[in-house]
């Protein structure tokens, strides 16, 4: 069997959890893009974002439901889905930023306190994905 055939090493009954949860998560989050939080979500996208408000919206929320049911339904894939999961929570942060620079209120986050302590949930949320596809542990198994 050749090394790239190799089936990856199992992962961890706690990061087998933490991945379907978060997988429940973003699919759970991609769904309100698409419904009741609509507004909400458009408060934090930067100006610099070439399409409209809502459809940055829309098309973030279909991103989100399908990385979480890949989280879900992973298989093969979890060191891929993995990276794409961290890489996407690096691509919307700054809209994390620009919900806070402009002081827009959404999520109950109506104080500059409490949008400047939603940034540090970030890098959380980048390590959650991380660790719980065991991505930088089977990068090069994968």
């Amino acid at each position: 069997m050749s090394y790239q055939n190799r089936p990856l090493p199992r992962t961890s009954l706690p990061r087998t959890i933490a991945r379907v949860a978060l997988g429940a998560a973003l699919v759970y989050a991609g769904t309100s893009h698409l419904t009741f939080a609509r507004e909400s979500f458009a408060a934090q996208v930067p100006e610099f974002v070439p399409l409209s408000e809502d459809a940055t919206v829309l098309a973030s929320g279909v991103v989100e439901i399908s990385l979480g049911a890949a989280l879900i339904a992973l298989g093969k894939r979890r060191v891929t889905v993995g990276f794409v999961a961290a890489a996407f929570f690096v691509a919307i942060f700054p809209g994390n930023i620009a919900q806070l620079v402009h002081h827009r209120d959404a999520f109950g986050l109506d104080t500059d306190t409490k949008r400047a302590l939603r940034l540090v949930g970030q890098p959380l949320l980048i390590a959650w994905a991380l660790w719980s596809t065991a991505a930088l542990r089977d990068r090069r198994k994968a």
